[in-house]
């Protein structure tokens, strides 16, 4: 393997995020400055080290980093903690490249994240989020009466009119009536109170798996578990709609030919409904689809907002509500070729 000169790379110095590269055999070839700052440690100390032994306590990073390898894609990370041996551990978001030269070496790049940036952030969008399904509920019982009327309206017309052929333009009025009707229960489904109960994440994923591949066999769906999570409190029935509300939007998106990855993950430190939560369970639904146009990409969770031509605009809407009913939250990160649905959920103390 020809030598390998960290002076090829000293444009990375300047860079604001943490670089630090791995050669083929794992050993750390080059730390920029920014990483120095931000695990903390000198590069004199963390060149020539052993990823492996360095980030021993990082597995979701050493997992980023052989999915890199060998399936020779940018794997991102946008949230997890990273502890470097006698460090504590600090949250990043990262992203592990291969490279082609050196030969099969990665670049790790590495941000941190401020927790209290993104609490804030998720907590306006939920209550602003919860504004807007509040109004459109009133709305909704606002309309249904009338809806009721016009449809019965036309019953009785349909009864009283001449000619077979005039009924056409009724049966378009009771259809449309009763398609408004569906609208309106589905704004209105979501908020019956939840029936907890001992709930296991992976079978709550397995019967949303079962029920995406009996609908669209052509997907494909993998798995990325981790089966030690314990079980939680929470409400299936409401976790599975959830799940698969957002699943079935993947599909959508990916007109049935893609993949999506169902993957379970511990969460650390955090805050769900102003509550701090030492562990918490971290659930994400990834796909390889075209993305979230940038235009609704703020306003994805609001009802009746869909990048889909004839969408309804209520899947996430409902499935928002539904883990806030669960005590958890929902956020999301998007780009062409990699869409991320993470949700969060306290693990029982």
């Amino acid at each position: 393997m020809p030598s390998f000169s960290p002076a090829e790379f000293s444009g990375l110095d300047c860079l604001s995020t943490g670089a630090m590269m791995l050669g083929e055999r794992g050993r750390v070839l080059y730390v920029n400055p920014a990483a120095e700052t931000l695990l903390g440690i000198s590069g004199v100390l963390l060149v020539g080290e052993d990823a492996g032994a360095l980030f021993e306590r990082s597995p979701e990073l050493l997992a980023a980093i052989q999915t890199a390898r060998t399936q020779q894609e940018t794997v991102i990370e946008y949230e997890l903690d990273v502890t470097v041996s006698g460090h504590p551990p600090i949250r990043i978001g990262c992203s592990v490249s291969p490279l082609e030269k050196p030969p099969h070496a990665v670049l790790i790049e590495m941000r941190a994240i401020d927790p209290h940036l993104r609490i804030a952030r998720l907590e306006q969008a939920r209550l602003q989020q919860e504004a807007n399904r509040e109004l459109l509920r009133n709305l909704a019982h606002e309309i249904k009466n009338p809806l009721g009327g016009i449809r019965g309206a036309a019953q009785l017309l349909e009864h009283e009119l001449p000619r077979e052929s005039l009924r056409e333009y009724t049966q378009v009025i009771i259809k449309e009536s009763d398609r408004l009707q569906s609208l309106m229960e589905r704004l209105l489904t979501p908020h019956r109170m939840p029936r907890f109960g001992a709930v296991n994440i992976h079978e709550v994923l397995e019967r949303v798996r079962s029920l995406i591949l009996a609908e669209t066999p052509s997907m494909s769906l993998r798995r990325d578990y981790d089966v030690s999570l314990p079980e939680i409190r929470a409400d299936a029935e409401q976790l599975i709609q959830a799940t698969l509300n957002i699943a079935r939007n993947a599909v959508q998106a990916m007109h049935g030919q893609g993949e999506i990855i169902f993957r379970t993950r511990v969460a650390r430190q955090i805050t769900l409904e102003s509550r701090r939560y030492q562990l918490g369970m971290r659930v994400e639904i990834i796909d390889n689809g075209p993305g979230i146009p940038d235009e609704i990409r703020e306003q994805i969770f609001f009802p009746l907002v869909s990048g889909r031509e004839g969408g309804s605009g209520l899947g996430l809407a409902v499935a928002q509500t539904l883990i806030a009913q669960n005590h958890g939250t929902i956020d999301c990160e998007s780009r062409p070729g990699h869409t991320v649905f993470s949700i969060f959920l306290p693990l029982p103390s």
